[in-house]
């Protein structure tokens, strides 16, 4: 039986997206595309946050539909589309009541995802405006969860079934940079955003500097990324010689997570000048980091990358691990 990582990693046979229905409880300002519907409101969960919750609910269960009820009351600010969330949860096939995963609720096992459309529909709608720390308890139907053909054999969940979600809200990440603007540095590519964020990076005509570059464009004020923490970001790479985006987290419209640390030493780093320009930087900061080749992919090439390229980031810290 597979992990909970790896079902929510089925997203990939996901054909679309609930459409929005009447708002559930929510924060005011966050409309909710399902609410509390009949089978939501016969799970039963008893147990507190962050804890492994004991869940009852009568065999079979069905629903048509996605619905969510609120077991236990968040204070935190609510889930977004396009957020990365953390949270710890315990899955069920509502029709015979079968575990099919649960975290072990001390922290090394949460789930991370992005609430978008590579995600399981029915498990991000349930989560769309559910307020950090929360408990939810989310009912959807085979096909809302796994798409139009529903079901899933590799978790044994047929496409009659529904399955059950009971979920702990522990962390949600930023979407893009809040912190304050800072003064731009001169002779660093200048970088405007998009209504969304997405920055757009103008390259001097200037050659490139010799050596590493990193300037801060917002400061946040939240956690400081430190030397191997595992840091969440949306970032675009442009080639300082050609002036063309390379790679974008922002296009693929999800953000990635990296090891703040030289990857030719430490399993899952990044390139010696990104890591540099990370470490010391704090939650919520916008940098720009203009990397040499020397700290960057020295006289090889890579991917799209040419040996010897210069290398120009636009970054946005969106947590820390």
């Amino acid at each position: 039986m597979r992990k909970v990582p790896a079902l929510i990693a089925t997203a990939g046979l996901v054909l679309a997206t609930l459409t929005a229905c009447s708002p559930g409880s929510a924060s005011a300002d966050c409309t909710a595309p399902v609410s509390s519907g009949d089978a939501s409101k016969l799970v039963s969960v008893t147990g507190d946050f962050g804890s492994a919750p004991t869940v009852d609910f009568p065999t079979p269960l069905k629903t048509d539909t996605t619905q969510r009820s609120e077991i236990i009351e968040g204070d935190g600010a609510p889930l977004v589309k396009g957020q990365k969330v953390q949270v710890d949860l315990s899955v069920f096939n509502a029709t015979t009541g079968e575990a099919i995963e649960q975290s072990s609720y001390d922290g090394t096992s949460m789930a991370s995802f992005v609430l978008n459309d590579q995600t399981l529909p029915g498990l991000t709608d349930g989560l769309l405006c559910a307020e950090v720390g929360s408990r939810i308890a989310v009912v959807a139907s085979a096909a809302d969860t796994f798409g139009p053909n529903g079901g899933n054999a590799d978790i044994g969940v047929g496409p009659d079934d529904s399955l059950v979600f009971v979920l702990d809200v522990v962390k949600g990440y930023l979407t893009r940079a809040d912190g304050a603007d800072q003064l731009p540095v001169a002779g660093l590519p200048a970088v405007v955003l998009a209504e969304d964020g997405t920055p757009g990076i103008t390259i001097p005509s200037a050659e490139p500097p010799t050596d590493l570059k990193v300037a801060v464009l917002k400061k946040g004020d939240g956690e400081e990324v430190t030397d191997g923490s595992t840091v969440t970001v949306n970032y675009t790479g442009v080639l300082w010689d050609t002036k063309e985006v390379f790679d974008s987290s922002w296009a693929k419209g999800s953000p990635a997570a990296f090891v703040a640390a030289d990857g030719s030493t430490t399993e899952g780093g990044v390139i010696p000048g990104f890591a540099k320009a990370l470490i010391g930087q704090t939650v919520g900061s916008q940098i720009i980091a203009v990397i040499p080749p020397d700290q960057g992919y020295g006289d090889q090439a890579s991917g799209s990358i040419p040996a010897g390229s210069t290398l120009v980031f636009v970054v946005d810290i969106l947590g820390v691990d």
